[in-house]
């Protein structure tokens, strides 16, 4: 007789013992997330820095932090790249050391070497309907970010586009200037 194995709940999940391999809880499965090579790790720290000086005020930037989520009616633990959460949403009162409670403003991927745009764009879509605001997907080789909303197409901006939006305001970034930071070799 086959004996199937039982989805891990929410309270699975968070209980699990922790290793150095990070986890996401996807369709009742402790899924473990790929691990950033160099340029990933390059990008993530300059749009952490950069994202970092321009919410001082208005809320965090997270890496890496686990956020507890509904995905199709299923307990979803999605662990973005980063993640932008505005003191309106979780309030600086709020110290709890588990994943975010509530939904973020922005949840930004990275596309590692491995990974193909079309899977994040149904992870995107995952959180948009989960109640992010925003979702950006990195592309370090294309040097471009794709910025998707609830209520407008993805939108992907490249070299010294402006990326702005009345969510964040004052942030004004540009593909050119992230990548600059992260001081990745120059493209062939």
């Amino acid at each position: 007789m086959q004996q199937l194995e039982k989805k891990l709940t929410l309270e699975d999940f968070l209980a699990m013992p922790e290793s150095d391999v990070t986890h996401e809880l996807v369709k009742g499965e402790a899924v473990p997330k790929m691990s950033p090579k160099r340029f990933h790790a390059r990008v993530t720290g300059a749009l952490y820095t950069l994202l970092n000086q321009w919410c001082q005020e208005w809320g965090e930037v997270n890496p890496e932090w686990a956020i507890a989520l509904k995905r199709r009616g299923e307990d979803w633990v999605p662990v973005p790249d980063l993640t932008y959460i505005s003191y309106q949403r979780l309030p600086t009162d709020v110290m709890e050391d588990e994943p975010c409670p509530v939904p973020p403003e922005l949840a930004i991927e990275i596309i590692s070497q491995g990974q193909r745009f079309g899977t994040l764009i149904e992870k995107a879509t995952d959180y948009l309907e989960a109640g992010v605001l925003r979702v950006w997907i990195v592309d370090p080789h294309a040097r471009s970010i794709t910025v998707f909303y609830p209520d407008a197409p993805p939108r992907t901006y490249t070299k010294d586009m402006v990326i702005t939006d009345s969510l964040f305001e004052g942030l004004e970034l540009t593909p050119q200037q992230i990548f600059g930071e992260a001081r990745l070799p120059e493209k062939d």
